[in-house]
């Protein structure tokens, strides 16, 4: 089984979007969180699923909300490395951009 493991930008991301949904509506938040984790899921079991869109970037769009998981598969170590929870609105040229765990 493939590890997945999250940048400290995608994690941040992740939280912060959860956060905001939640406060708007109650409950919203939850749905948000697991809607992603469920993407995460088929990301990590079917990481080669989804296309590279730019160098080794791949895209795993959440259904429902209009976010994007962009990460790197590294196929001999079986990891996935989650770089950004991209909300689609954000400038694009932004999504492939690293930082540091």
């Amino acid at each position: 089984m493939n590890t997945l493991i999250f940048l400290d930008r995608a994690a941040q991301e992740f939280q912060e979007a959860a956060q905001w949904y939640e406060e708007r509506s109650p409950g919203l938040g939850s749905r948000f969180i697991e809607a992603v984790q469920y993407r995460l899921e088929v990301v990590r079991d079917y990481p080669e699923g989804n296309p590279k869109r730019k160098m080794n970037f791949r895209e795993a769009v959440v259904k429902i909300f209009p976010f994007t998981i962009v990460y790197v598969f590294y196929k001999r170590k079986k990891l996935v490395t989650v770089i950004s929870i991209f909300h689609t609105s954000r400038n694009p040229a932004l999504k492939f951009k690293r930082t540091k765990r």
